[in-house]
């Protein structure tokens, strides 16, 4: 099985599979599934009701178990689902180009406009494009789900244009394109583990992160953090990753459970967390200093970031890059 994220998702939401007369064939299963972020991170709460879904559709005889930060870092993790010592997880979709180069498109800056822009890129034939290029990974991509639009954080200066960046010591995810895009700014970017980053910041070995308004809020950052700058520099989707060794190893009408909630979860799960946004933004208000870089600051950053752009398009592949981009024209009009 190849692409599950080019599925339908409404058409499997409606009962594509006929879920409920499979469950004859159903075994008791627990699965584990790893996010790296804090308890109310939004792809926690995804896996928490795609849980409460397995649970439901199986009878009790399926359940997932959600491990925020408990697991290890991504890399770690991600061996562990190729290995089959962990059933699934989700994680940012640019970490998996560390086995698959491809991936790597998602980490450009300023490739997607919105939300649900990116959904209909990443239901159709370009998301499962790259899914398909995963069980070779010993992976299946089950689907994407949403973190949402990065911004940042630190405890040293506003962000209200675009050489206030510069100079600050500023976590990253643990991607060359992000070191790049963050060196090209001209802040030093600290390549770190995500469960490390409260510590850090607090204890000032690095002055500020990136990320979306929801993962700052649950993550507690603001309360080492002041300044919260608006870049929206890039749109983070979230690959829901399985284990090809232990998918194989299950029956058709398991995988087919499996398969139809995490259809139903996905659509729960990009709507909850453009809401967890929204919110988060307006508590973050209450107790940092926001700002919002104007069009024209924008625009700066966005020069800076174009030799990044061109040195990974070329690494991904100027076709593929041609092709997301032919996918957003089309969605855009």
């Amino acid at each position: 099985m190849k692409g599950f994220a080019s599925l339908k998702l409404a058409a499997v939401v409606a009962g594509v599979f006929a879920v409920g007369m499979a469950q004859a064939q159903v075994n008791e299963r627990t699965f584990r599934i790893a996010i790296n972020g804090a308890p109310g991170h939004p792809t926690v709460v995804g896996a928490e009701k795609w849980a409460e879904l397995i649970n439901k559709k199986s009878g009790g005889k399926m359940t997932l178990k959600v491990f925020p930060s408990t697991l290890g870092g991504d890399v770690q993790v991600l061996s562990a689902v190729q290995g089959g010592t962990i059933d699934f997880a989700s994680m940012n979709s640019g970490i998996l180009q560390g086995i698959q180069k491809e991936f790597a498109i998602f980490d450009l800056p300023f490739m997607f406009g919105s939300g649900p822009e990116a959904d209909k890129v990443l239901d159709g034939p370009f998301g499962k494009k790259l899914a398909d290029l995963l069980p070779s990974k010993n992976l299946y991509n089950l689907a994407y789900w949403e973190l949402g639009f990065r911004n940042v954080t630190n405890s040293k200066r506003p962000i209200a244009k675009a050489s206030d960046l510069e100079g600050i010591k500023l976590r990253v995810i643990q991607s060359p394109i992000y070191i790049d895009t963050f060196t090209a700014l001209g802040t030093n970017p600290v390549p770190m583990n995500f469960s490390e980053v409260y510590t850090a910041l607090e204890s000032k070995i690095i002055d500020g992160q990136e990320n979306p308004f929801s993962v700052i809020e649950t993550s507690r950052f603001n309360e080492v953090q002041k300044y919260l700058g608006i870049t929206n520099h890039m749109y983070n989707p979230q690959s829901v990753i399985a284990s090809k060794k232990k998918w194989d190893a299950l029956t058709k009408d398991e995988q087919e459970i499996l398969i139809s909630t995490v259809a139903e979860a996905t659509l729960w799960q990009r709507q909850n967390a453009r809401a967890m946004a929204g919110k988060s933004l307006e508590n973050l208000k209450k107790t940092m200093e926001v700002s919002e870089l104007p069009p024209e600051e924008i625009a700066k950053i966005r020069e800076k970031l174009k030799p990044v752009i061109e040195k990974y398009s070329v690494n991904v592949g100027a076709e593929l890059v041609k092709e997301l981009q032919a996918e957003l024209d089309k969605v855009r009009k």
